[in-house]
């Protein structure tokens, strides 16, 4: 932690920061639940391990500001204010899912809480943020665009688009890198050339700051500081956050790609323990950080429920939201 929480602001911000991680990591084991009951029927990216960087970057970010997320994207949503349950019901493709059950886990979007969507496209999200955020500077509006991705991204022809094209214009996104150290089931450092993130970034003139993406406290005052920038129109920032999956790319991932013992030791930085360490220290009894877990864990257990009660669509939905102009067929000639 940047420092011991001695104020009782720290220690109310660390409690929320206790709180929504422990609901994150809790939505992501009903969610692996989910995948081995056999009602979710595609992939589940957990981002166990990593809640500390949706909950340092999401505190600094209102409603109207907007996100865009990835594939592992279920903290990030729910951190920016999704509700669970319709989270629940779309990783289902159940009826009342964010999407209608149609998206699935990867393509989350709530546009009423400014979530734009996750992506299951490595990187894509990037080009689509500067979009985003070109449109905020045209209309001139007062918010922010903020861009999760993990490290892996970073080797993909849109990091180098988006990151030139909101460098050129000074758009109001920030970009984070959320790096977990793997591209899927390879190490990033093995195929990724040059010294990574950080400076690929300042190549395109984009300040940016690396910080312990296990640390919340010190995600959320790095964001503040960088968003403090983009909210003066100073164009666009950058933030890589060093974290640690804890479990495989996927629910159906061994990870035996990994060492026992390499993951046994990041066990040891997990950042919700290190969260209920300074808590302690701080003075807030067993009890109530027990009782944080436990309201999370209860509250996705209801979610996790109540979706799989929930019925499917209608066949006929299945019709909804389909573009049916502009044949580019007939207007290709």
């Amino acid at each position: 932690m940047v420092e011991d929480a001695r104020s009782n602001s720290d220690v109310e911000r660390l409690r929320r920061h206790h709180r929504l991680m422990w609901r994150i990591r809790a939505f992501e084991e009903q969610a692996l639940r989910g995948l081995d009951e056999k009602v979710v029927l595609g992939a589940i990216h957990p981002s166990i391990g990593q809640e500390a960087v949706a909950a340092g970057v999401c505190a600094n970010l209102a409603c109207e500001d907007i996100l865009l997320s990835t594939h592992r994207g279920h903290g990030h949503t729910l951190a920016k204010g999704a509700e669970p349950l319709a989270m629940m019901r779309e990783l289902l493709g159940r009826e009342d899912g964010n999407c209608g059950g149609k998206g699935g886990s990867m393509h989350i979007a709530d546009f009423s809480v400014g979530m734009l969507g996750a992506n299951g496209v490595v990187a894509a999200n990037i080009v689509i943020a500067a979009g985003a955020a070109h449109a905020v500077k045209l209309r001139q509006e007062a918010r922010v665009v903020c861009c999760i991705f993990g490290d892996g991204a970073i080797n993909r022809g849109p990091f180098l688009e988006g990151l030139n094209w909101a460098a050129v214009f000074r758009l109001p996104v920030l970009f984070v890198c959320e790096d977990n150290a793997f591209a899927a089931t390879t190490r990033t450092a093995a195929m990724t050339g040059g010294e990574g993130p950080i400076v690929r970034a300042r190549a395109f003139g984009i300040p940016g700051v690396e910080v312990d993406g296990n640390d919340v406290l010190a995600v959320e005052s790095a964001v503040a500081e960088l968003l403090g920038a983009l909210r003066t129109g100073d164009g666009p920032r950058f933030l890589c956050a060093r974290t640690y999956r804890l479990t495989g790319h996927t629910g159906a991932d061994p990870a035996t790609y990994r060492p026992k013992a390499e993951v046994e030791a990041r066990w040891k930085e997990d950042p919700i323990a290190r969260v209920a360490a300074h808590l302690r220290l701080a003075g807030v009894p067993e009890t109530e950080l027990a009782a944080d877990a436990e309201t999370g864990q209860a509250e996705m257990r209801r979610a996790y429920q109540q979706a799989v009660a929930t019925p499917y669509p209608r066949a006929a939905h299945a019709y909804a939201d389909v573009q049916d102009v502009g044949d580019p067929r007939a207007e290709a000639y």
